[in-house]
């Protein structure tokens, strides 16, 4: 829920366990205790979307066993293999790090990583004001990270099971041609077009592409987003990496994408949901400010993660 910074820290102060969504310079004064926090103005609550630097959203939890770790680029990998058996794991990651594009790249070749539950969310700032830095918190230790993930790893009670799950509400266009890239990474020069190589940036202008509307990759039946940042003098910017050796379609035309949002949410309201997070870009396409999605409160997120990065996605833990 959100709250307002003494109430925030009256919690911690009292030992509660917690994850904390809020603005970089609120997160930076909060005391010491057992929470991880990361940076963003934005929050789907439950009065509806908000955006605010003054107020924080937490989510409090009441395992018993639990620890809270940081992980640079070259300790990253471990991520899943330092979960619970039984249990899930929240990890927050700086946009635009080191350890944004060591995990974007490499996370699905991580040891356990589709063994063990990880979710969570790449951190940001408000768009709309400038000196913010996107940052994730150890709370136990204080210290507030530009390069660095941490990660708040949660032992689930016996007979519990943790759930992730991803609401995507966009399908792939059939009638769009296959796109494959011989490069990996966020930015992005050329492309093939059924086979043919062109310069993707002008390939997207020529045809009066909807870059709101993402890449839809096919990874073997699970259709995972790649959303557009921006197009800069020739090259094509993205919020997670292309792949070679899959293959792309974009996504089918969405005449209002707040009116599909919102059809595509009714009636998934789920009430044992115990963490969530949405993306910037259905915040802002799908105007969700004042807006209400019922059970899903949560930070509105840069990326987000179920295992590996997906984008314009949300994404929520049940325990059952």
């Amino acid at each position: 829920m959100l709250m307002n910074f003494n109430d925030v820290s009256k919690l911690i102060e009292g030992g509660k366990l917690l994850h904390v969504a809020g603005s970089e310079d609120l997160l930076r004064k909060l005391p010491k205790g057992e929470w991880i926090g990361g940076s963003t103005e934005y929050f789907m609550s439950e009065q509806g979307g908000k955006v605010s630097g003054d107020l924080l959203f937490v989510t409090e939890f009441s395992f018993e066993n639990f620890s809270l770790k940081s992980y640079g680029v070259s300790e990253i990998e471990n991520v899943a293999t330092d979960a619970f058996d039984s249990g899930f794991s929240i990890l927050i990651i700086p946009f635009d790090s080191g350890v944004h594009k060591e995990y974007s790249e490499n996370a699905a070749q991580f040891e356990d990583m589709f063994m063990k539950h990880v979710v969570g969310w790449i951190s940001g700032v408000n768009l709309q004001k400038s000196g913010q830095m996107p940052i994730a918190v150890d709370g136990k230790t204080g210290e507030a990270f530009s390069d660095k993930a941490v990660a708040l790893h949660l032992e689930l009670p016996a007979g519990k099971t943790a759930f992730v799950n991803i609401i995507n509400i966009f399908e792939p266009d059939e009638n769009s041609p296959l796109i494959t890239f011989a490069e990996e990474g966020f930015s992005i020069k050329n492309c093939f077009i059924d086979g043919r190589e062109v310069v993707f940036a002008d390939y997207i202008t020529e045809n009066n592409l909807n870059t709101q509307l993402p890449l839809i990759g096919d990874y073997s039946g699970a259709k995972i987003n790649t959303s557009f940042k921006s197009m800069e003098n020739g090259t094509v910017n993205t919020y997670a990496p292309v792949f070679s050796g899959i293959e792309y379609r974009m996504a089918k035309n969405m005449p209002d994408y707040a009116a599909a949002f919102a059809g595509h949410l009714e009636g998934i309201c789920d009430e044992n949901a115990v963490f969530s997070c949405n993306c910037i870009l259905n915040f802002l396409y799908g105007e969700l400010e004042g807006k209400n999605i019922e059970a899903f409160a949560g930070p509105i997120t840069f990326g987000e993660i179920a295992y590996q990065l997906v984008n314009q996605t949300l994404v929520y833990v049940t325990v059952q």
